[in-house]
């Protein structure tokens, strides 16, 4: 009998139980794509969110204006813009100065490369804090560098530290092309200068870099005769999402009114946190480079699709409420009808769920096709999640259409009230 009423509901009510259907189907395939892309493409996500090395760049103010313009990298076009050396430390004094998280200076240059016996050619360098342990004018002392901006690179040796002075990281396709390996000397020619260095590492960047050779700053800034003097500066910075107050800020602070000045200036927004950067940089231009924090709750609300949930719910409670008013007349119990509603909105969730699951992993391999070229692996641990999300969030929908049911009076329901 009671699987009898749960199949001629299903039937009768078809349209509501797919409209429940259609729900939960969107939900858990959008959590099961997601979930998959996140538990199965850590690495790659990683990869690409630091590509770029941080998500603050600062350079010159003219650099940076000729990049805006002609779309110039840095250290090509306008070498004879630098920044100071002695102002790098400062970054760690502005306002959200602990927000400052890791930091390197970046300095371009070039040399004649002889290697094994024969001489490369030119070549692009990159001077660097590979591993910078600096003190503060605070007394606080602090470990930064480029080894910490980029933890995913694949290194054959051994990263360089502040002391090596001796010696140089290249990239893997200058490496393979010259035929140079771990250990190698090789030798490195700039304005009538002539320096030695052995090869401490190889490095795999996936983008320009695996064509330079990585050098300690001071290295480069004596090839160059450009003491003191740096390209660009990478910072990795804790930031909060943006807002329309940020986005207003970011086109012009000059706009804000006193009071959103003051909550812009003291939010860790990346446009304030850039401010601040270019209060304490002499003639630089902080920008961020990627943002990747407005993407969070951009493809699942969890809170609309549940509401969605309920209000199907308890309209589908209350267009049934003669027939459910009757069975409590004929001496059904509250807990009889809660789980008869449950079933009904169980086995519709299920039949939901299955399909969302599938299709979520249907668009997991779209994304892992258009985003990183390769198709993703799907996590077992997936199934399990999905079904536990599933089953509570279905449970707390259909809550207040209990709720409803357990105040219904059988004589005011069959009396049409």
């Amino acid at each position: 009998m009671f699987w009898r009423m749960v199949t001629k509901t299903l039937i009768r009510q078809k349209s509501k139980m797919l409209m429940i259907a259609f729900t939960v189907i969107l939900g858990v395939s959008l959590s099961t794509a997601m979930m998959n892309v996140m538990l199965g493409v850590g690495d790659k996500v990683n990869r690409e969110l630091k590509v770029y090395g941080a998500n603050i760049t600062v350079r010159h103010k003219d650099a940076a204006l000729m990049s805006d313009l002609y779309g110039l990298n840095e250290g090509l076009g306008v070498n004879d813009k630098f920044l100071h050396e002695e102002d790098i430390l400062k970054l760690k004094t502005i306002f959200w100065g602990f927000n400052i998280l890791d930091f390197a200076p970046m300095l371009d240059g070039h040399a004649i490369l002889q290697a094994n016996g024969r001489v490369a050619g030119e070549v692009s360098l990159l001077g660097t804090w590979p591993d910078k342990h600096a003190i503060l004018s605070t007394g606080e002392e602090l470990n930064t560098g480029l080894k910490s901006l980029r933890t995913w690179w694949d290194i054959k040796g051994e990263w360089l530290n502040e002391n090596d002075s001796d010696a140089v990281m290249i990239g893997n396709l200058l490496a393979s092309r010259n035929n140079i390996h771990v250990g190698d000397a090789i030798t490195l020619t700039n304005n009538g200068l002539v320096k030695n260095f052995r090869v401490k590492a190889i490095f795999n960047d996936g983008g320009n870099s695996d064509e330079k050779i990585l050098m300690p700053l001071e290295s480069v800034q004596e090839l160059m005769n450009l003491s003191g003097k740096i390209s660009n500066i990478e910072v990795s910075a804790l930031t909060t999402p943006d807002n329309d107050l940020a986005r207003k800020a970011a086109q012009d602070p000059r706009s804000l009114s006193p009071d959103e000045y003051e909550t812009w200036y003291c939010t860790a927004y990346v446009s304030a946190i850039c401010h601040q950067i270019q209060e304490v940089i002499r003639d630089g231009v902080a920008k961020p480079v990627r943002q990747v924090a407005e993407s969070e709750g951009t493809i699942l609300n969890k809170t609309t699709l549940l509401m969605i949930l309920i209000t199907i719910l308890r309209a589908s409670v209350i267009e049934r409420s003669q027939e459910l008013g009757l069975l409590k007349a004929l001496g059904a119990y509250n807990w009889q009808i809660a789980l008869l509603v449950l079933v009904e909105v169980m086995m519709t969730g299920l039949l939901g769920g299955v399909l969302g699951y599938f299709l979520g992993i249907g668009f997991a391999q779209i994304i892992g096709q258009t985003v990183f070229g390769s198709y993703i692996e799907i996590a077992r641990m997936v199934i399990l999640i999905v079904a536990i999300i599933l089953f509570f969030v279905t449970l707390i929908g259909s809550i207040p259409a209990i709720r409803y049911l357990m105040a219904l009076k059988p004589t005011e329901v069959l009396h049409g009230k």
